[in-house]
């Protein structure tokens, strides 16, 4: 028996806070026509969307020290856009979702410390929440933090912002209001597509159920976005370089999220440890960093699908290469490679979360098992190097193809509304 035939305007695949973010920036438009979101899951945002995979951190731009000034100005007007929708809900809804805590960026020694000095004399004007805090105004925040530390320290700050979010309710929300809005909208969950083959007026996509034409299509799913697009022919330049974090769990040490300075030559995330959402009543360390062959995490079932958009060719090795010609990023991945091992792991990681609460032990330390998710680095063949961030690929025939590792959930608005207006005008 054939799968049923299903015409709609726009079909969205991936059902994370991307897609779902996408879906309800179309409802909310109410210029898309039918639109259909598929997810492969039985619930929505269970990939990297789910908090237990992901950093829980709104960025704002304020201590990202990785941003220049003009990247954080972006991103504070797109994580507006995110507490802007979370404060038009009611109030025990928003209060689910979205979190107030202190936060800070950690400046340890001379060099950090003045890098953090410049900084705020850079920012202050453009956020003037930002405080430079000393010693002593950091112990007022996060006490352990100075407990027990000799170095110099200093630390840019916020006090009373949303910093914290539950990035799977914020999906399941953007769901609910978009069919309040458009009940024709659309959700199908468990419906893993197969294949989209393009056509003479839009795209079929296949599904064990149902095949469903469409206008426009967009691709929301991570790592499997350049899988589809290399399957259809697009984004061949592209390679991936998956990069898993994991956690460390204490008992509760820290008040808010506590970052620490980025390393410009090491194009990973610098650990900060926060209280964790989730898990009520431990503080959470990380992330790692720690290059594994698959497409989710946890899912050796993703390796084949891996390898068939990172293959050994010679540009991708070149990329690699040069990462690992660099001492540092060749120590710094050895030593996330041993953060993973029982017993060694635990006592090298203490070394990295001390640089955040001096006095931590190791009998406080636990690994956070089934704790962390893969964010899926582009790997550009052409030029030879990795594209850190938000990528898209937009063959300009009505499909796009969004691969979104950090900040993306936090974009994911800003990202949503750039989308909707390029498939509206398509359409």
């Amino acid at each position: 028996m054939k799968p049923a035939i299903n015409q709609v305007d726009v079909a969205i695949i991936g059902g994370g806070i991307t897609g779902t973010a996408l879906f309800y920036e179309l409802a909310r438009r109410g210029d898309a026509g039918r639109v259909v979101l598929l997810e492969k899951y039985p619930t929505l945002a269970s990939v990297n969307s789910d908090g237990h995979n992901n950093s829980q951190t709104l960025h704002c731009g304020d201590i990202e020290t990785n941003y220049t000034l003009e990247k954080a100005l972006q991103v504070r007007q797109a994580a507006q856009q995110v507490i802007d929708y979370a404060e038009a809900l009611p109030a025990n809804e928003r209060e689910r979702l979205i979190l107030t805590y202190p936060k800070m960026v950690l400046g340890v020694g001379e060099r950090e410390c003045e890098q953090l000095v410049q900084r705020f004399d850079t920012f202050r004007y453009h956020f003037p929440e930002m405080e430079l805090l000393d010693a002593e105004g950091i112990a007022a925040l996060e006490p352990k933090v100075v407990a027990g530390r000799r170095e110099r320290i200093v630390a840019l700050a916020t006090r009373d912002h949303y910093s914290a979010v539950d990035f799977q309710r914020l999906a399941h929300s953007f769901v609910a209001q978009a069919r309040h809005l458009q009940p024709r909208f659309e959700l199908r969950l468990a419906s893993p597509v197969t294949a989209i083959r393009e056509e003479e007026r839009g795209f079929q996509l296949t599904t064990a159920a149902e095949q469903i034409t469409a206008r426009a299509v967009v691709v929301c799913a991570g790592g499997h976005s350049l899988l589809y697009a290399q399957q259809m022919g697009y984004g061949k330049e592209y390679a991936c370089l998956p990069v898993a974090g994991s956690f460390y769990f204490t008992p509760p040490l820290l008040n808010g999220k506590v970052y620490t300075v980025q390393n410009d030559k090491l194009p990973f995330a610098a650990v900060h440890g926060d209280p964790d959402l989730l898990t009520p009543g431990v503080t959470r360390f990380g992330p790692t960093a720690l290059v594994l062959p698959l497409l989710e995490r946890r899912h050796w079932g993703t390796l084949l699908e891996f390898l068939q958009v990172t293959r050994p060719e010679l540009a991708v090795l070149k990329v690699l290469g040069g990462l690992l010609k660099e001492p540092e990023v060749r120590a710094y991945m050895l030593r996330n490679l041993l953060y993973e091992v029982p017993g060694v792991g635990k006592r090298l990681f203490l070394q990295e979360a001390r640089k955040i609460v001096p006095s931590l032990q190791l009998g406080q330390l636990q690994f956070a098992r089934g704790i962390g998710g893969i964010r899926p680095v582009m790997i550009d063949k052409v030029e030879q190097r990795l594209r850190l961030g938000e990528a898209q690929i937009d063959p300009g025939n009505g499909i796009l193809f969004n691969m979104t590792p950090s900040p993306g959930a936090t974009s994911c608005l800003a990202n949503a509304r750039r989308d909707a207006e390029r498939i509206v005008s398509y359409l």
